[in-house]
């Protein structure tokens, strides 16, 4: 019988929204406070106040807290999971007995490629932010005791970025010889027991979808790297010889109101009313549907579809909308290229396409749509693949990592990378909001530290760098 782990004070950090309406990364840090607090005394840190239930779990606000006060609150636990946290913070708690456990699930420097890509301007800025987000990555790297990713692909990556930081030694692999105590694999996961829903939200529901058609589900946001119009003009070519196929788009609008808008979803809208399909074979819910409510929508779907662009994102990538579908037992149409798709492919959950195959597409979602056993053998295979990616068991190897004692780390390294993170802050700061605000910001931080002006974040709000974040397209 295996011992019960000593209780520990965990800190659980989301950079994202946690509540009735959440995208990936809430979603992800509701369930990891859920399942660790099973064991642990949890606290949930958040960007904003928390509109839902958490039993067991405390939370704490950490939006506008300064960083001195950020190291106080990371001080008062025994161990922490986050995705990064700010770089002088990172740094400060690889000189602690803090257990600091990153999450890389999501490698920002290749999946937001595209996403500033779309938005350079030519000042420069785009660059800047791309790259100080991946420096972020890098100082988790350099000063975490241990890290989790989605899938084998991204342990890979990890694992070569962990040797380049020297990371990686000949004591660490005496005891561990896979290193799984270095960097382990936690997928997104789904909840044990499968959607039940009292009635559909899609079928007899949404104008122009009939009790009777068949729907396709697109079960997340639309984002630069991913590839809505291959699966719209493939849904247009059915049309053509029937009108039954129906394509729904769950969500345009992140719930985080500091996520930036995407140019893909209008490109998405765009194409559909070209077309001649909007609101007859394609739809678009312009908001989100909260978290607790999606299991109608799945259960009222026929197939789920996921598509990307042919970038070097997809190598990398781990679509949590999948794993959504793998919950509601929906068979998935998918592009070819990322770590899902595969196991789709593999497992006969489904069907995988090249990219941009508009034909490949119609002739997959007919032959699924039209073929009741070929059906049938996908929902059974997805009842026995749904196991292996439960919460409870998934959570399991983060609990591992927490629980461990606190490693070596190497505090060396990361200072150079905290100094070169804020001198690109300040280069971002400088394109932005000009010399002179470069120096007023300057000289407001020597007046608070001083105690001569009020740090409350009301007071500080209008000296942030403005500008909106790009979206965790996990979801």
């Amino acid at each position: 019988m295996a011992a019960t782990p000593q209780r520990r004070r965990v800190l659980v950090v989301s950079n994202d929204v946690v509540g009735r309406s959440m995208a990936g990364p809430g979603i992800r840090y509701y369930h990891f406070a859920r399942e660790l607090a099973r064991h642990h005394e949890v606290t949930l840190a958040v960007p904003q106040p928390v509109d839902i239930e958490l039993d067991g779990i405390q939370t704490v606000v950490w939006r506008g807290l300064r960083t001195p006060e950020l190291k106080r609150l990371c001080e008062g636990f025994d161990a922490l999971v986050a995705q990064q946290l700010p770089p002088r913070v990172m740094r400060h708690l690889a000189r602690t007995r803090v257990r600091a456990v990153y999450d890389l699930y999501d490698p920002y420097l290749l999946e937001n490629l595209g996403f500033y890509a779309a938005r350079e301007r030519g000042d420069g800025v785009e660059r800047l932010e791309h790259r100080s987000g991946g420096l972020l990555q890098e100082i988790a790297l350099a000063t975490g005791d241990a890290f989790v990713c989605a899938s084998e692909r991204q342990r890979d990556l990890w694992l070569g970025m962990l040797g380049v930081l020297d990371r990686i030694d000949l004591d660490r692999y005496a005891g561990d010889e896979q290193l799984r105590g270095l960097v382990d694999v936690v997928p997104f996961g789904l909840d044990p027991e499968p959607p039940r829903a009292a009635a559909g939200a899609l079928k007899g529901v949404v104008p122009g979808i009939a009790a009777g058609d068949r729907v396709l589900l697109w079960g997340g946001g639309v984002w630069n790297w991913l590839d809505p119009l291959t699966p719209i003009r493939a849904v247009g070519r059915l049309a053509e010889r029937r009108d039954d196929v129906k394509l729904y788009f769950l969500g345009l609008r992140h719930p985080n109101p500091d996520v930036a808008e995407m140019a893909m979803a209008q490109r998405a809208v765009d194409l559909a009313q070209e077309l001649g399909l909007r609101d007859r074979h394609v739809f678009f819910n312009f908001g989100w549907v909260p978290y607790a409510e999606r299991h109608g929508y799945l259960l009222d779907a026929d197939l789920g579809v996921s598509a990307h662009l042919d970038t070097v994102e997809a190598r990398f990538a781990f679509r949590t909308r999948i794993v959504d579908y793998f919950w509601a037992g929906l068979p998935v149409v998918a592009t070819r290229g990322d770590a899902l798709a595969e196991l789709v492919e593999e497992r006969g959950l489904g069907r995988a396409l090249e990219f941009g195959d508009v034909d490949g597409w119609a002739a997959a979602i007919e032959g699924l749509l039209d073929d009741a056993e070929a059906h049938a053998r996908a929902r059974a295979e997805l009842a026995r693949v749904r196991e292996q990616f439960a919460w409870p068991r998934l959570v399991e190897r983060l609990a591992a990592l927490v629980e461990a004692p606190p490693g070596r780390r190497a505090p060396r390294r990361a200072d150079a990378l905290v100094l070169r993170h804020l001198w690109l802050y300040g280069r971002m700061f400088q394109r932005r909001a000009g010399t002179r605000s470069v120096l007023e910001h300057a000289a407001l931080a020597v007046l608070i530290k001083a105690g001569l002006v009020d740090p409350s974040p009301g007071a500080r709000s209008r000296w942030r760098l403005g500008g909106r974040r790009p979206p965790d397209g996990r979801r």
